[in-house]
């Protein structure tokens, strides 16, 4: 046991791990919305999970990617003008959204397996590992079927199966995250803090907007209407329901897909504010109080990134950053959850 933190040295090394696990997902994330804002997620149109580690290393494989890439729906219709110099500059951002995805595989299974053979992870904890390891798996599968989906007809994604891809990718970090912090700060006692439900409904929220900010990267819906507060000379603007059934619109519709992240987005401000006005004067544990000023100053940076973006037409920078920060709110909602669960 380690005096100075009270935290053993066993559970202090997978929770070091699981920290690290989680800043490449993280990282992932932003390097696929930097893919994603830069039109290269559909460079890559085959699928060689194992084998497919290094890239064309000469002009002969480098053209025999190329002409794959010819024979898809997103070079015929969108970048024929393309030669093979060109397409080198999408195929890159892809190839590197990829590989990362691999080197986070070994980053999880090799200390993992370490770990087993040191019995710093308990038998009876095993299962919880390798659910995570499985995750990860089934991450990668579903990439690559949100890619199938931009390889036919139309050259662009499903924004279903993008928000899928997105959410599973922030499920897994929250999984090993929550482990991570429930190995650093033990539960100290065996009841919820009279906070915890406002901040589990304060998380959800956050995670419902950014899902609903899915939609809209995935139809390109802040690419229109780009003014703020009003939606050009609207507070409603027509077309809010021109699909049929009604509840297409809330995830086919681009002008009902932006309205909804609007007012998502400005629910979660007031919210956080909210919350973090009230629960500072609460008596909430000491840990919880410096993030309750982080999760402020978060918040507050998220929206004004979010309306900067969307006036400037999301260039790519800002897009990134937009979707870099909303990974770090979620991080700290998870973490003030985390704080306020079972103490004394």
């Amino acid at each position: 046991m380690n005096t100075s933190t009270g935290i053993h040295p066993r559970n202090h090394a997978v929770a070091t791990w699981l920290l690290i696990c989680c800043a490449l997902v993280f990282a992932m994330v932003v390097l696929g919305g930097v893919t994603r804002l830069t039109g290269s997620g559909l460079s890559m149109v085959d699928w060689r999970p194992l084998m497919g580690w290094l890239p064309p290393l000469t002009d002969i494989e480098w053209q025999r990617v190329f002409e794959l890439y010819q024979s898809s729906p997103e070079f015929q219709k969108v970048n024929s003008h393309m030669d093979v110099h060109a397409f080198k500059s999408i195929f890159w951002l892809e190839y590197l959204h990829r590989l990362l995805g691999r080197t986070i595989g070994i980053v999880f299974l090799v200390p993992f397996i370490a770990f087993l053979v040191k019995g710093y992870i308990r038998k009876s904890e095993w299962a919880k590992y390798l659910l995570m390891f499985v995750l990860g798996g089934m991450q990668g599968v579903l990439g690559w079927y949100m890619v199938k989906s931009g390889l036919v007809d139309v050259p662009q994604v499903s924004q279903y199966r993008l928000t899928a891809h997105l959410v599973a990718a922030f499920a897994i970090y929250a999984f090993m995250f929550w482990v991570a912090m429930s190995l650093l700060f033990p539960a100290t006692g065996d009841k919820k803090h009279a906070w915890y439900p406002r901040a589990l409904a304060l998380t959800i929220l956050t995670s419902v907007t950014i899902i609903s900010g899915g939609f809209v990267a995935g139809l390109k819906a802040g690419k229109i209407y780009n003014t703020f507060p009003m939606m050009g000379d609207y507070w409603l603007p027509p077309g809010l329901f021109a699909l049929e059934p009604v509840w297409r619109n809330f995830f086919d519709n681009i002008v009902t897909v932006q309205l909804d992240h609007r007012i998502l987005a400005i629910t979660t401000l007031i919210a956080t504010i909210s919350f973090w006005y009230y629960a500072r004067r609460a008596d909430v544990p000491a840990r919880t109080r410096p993030a309750l000023t982080a999760l402020l100053h978060t918040v507050l940076i998220q929206v004004i990134l979010g309306i900067t973006t969307l006036l400037l037409m999301v260039p790519v920078a800002l897009g990134a950053a937009h979707q870099a920060v909303a990974m770090l709110l979620f991080t700290v909602s998870l973490y003030v959850l985390h704080s306020l669960r079972r103490v004394s």
